[in-house]
């Protein structure tokens, strides 16, 4: 034979303290005594030595104040792709039979070798795939205005 059980919220409708004793105890955060760390011994002894071993206490690393270079990629397929509105709206210009791109214009800073390469391009970008470099040499173009990797020593 099946029991039809009340849960225990509906059976505890109407009493003050849903079963926990005082009515301060289970309120939610105030039952816990603090928030994170709260309690661990920065004043009193009673949990110092286990804070010992993290870095609880004191200020740690740095923050750099240089800025960080933010590369910006772009691969030779949307170049390729989308060179007849690059050109029409004047990003990209023709001479001499070379498509020249400047790749910061369009806002990339560095060109990755996705993709084929079946255009004349004279590409200027700082930074450039080795990749990139030879597909672009392949299809008759050039790649300038690389800038150099410092050598460290």
């Amino acid at each position: 034979m099946t029991v039809n059980r009340r849960k225990k919220v509906v059976k505890l409708r109407g009493s003050k303290t849903h079963g926990w004793g005082a009515k301060k105890k289970h309120r939610g955060q105030g039952h816990r005594g603090g928030r994170g760390m709260a309690g661990t011994g920065k004043r009193a002894d009673s949990k110092k030595p286990s804070i010992w071993k993290t870095d609880y206490f004191g200020k740690h690393g740095f923050v750099s104040k240089t800025q960080k270079l933010r590369i910006n990629p772009v691969n030779v397929r949307f170049i390729e792709q989308h060179l007849d509105n690059l050109v029409s709206n004047g990003l990209v210009s023709k001479d001499n039979g070379f498509y020249y791109v400047e790749l910061e214009k369009i806002g990339f800073n560095k060109l990755l070798g996705d993709g084929k390469v079946s255009t004349k391009f004279r590409i200027k970008t700082p930074y450039a795939s080795k990749m990139a470099i030879e597909k672009v040499k392949e299809a008759g173009g050039e790649v300038i205005g690389l800038v150099e990797a410092e050598s460290s020593g």
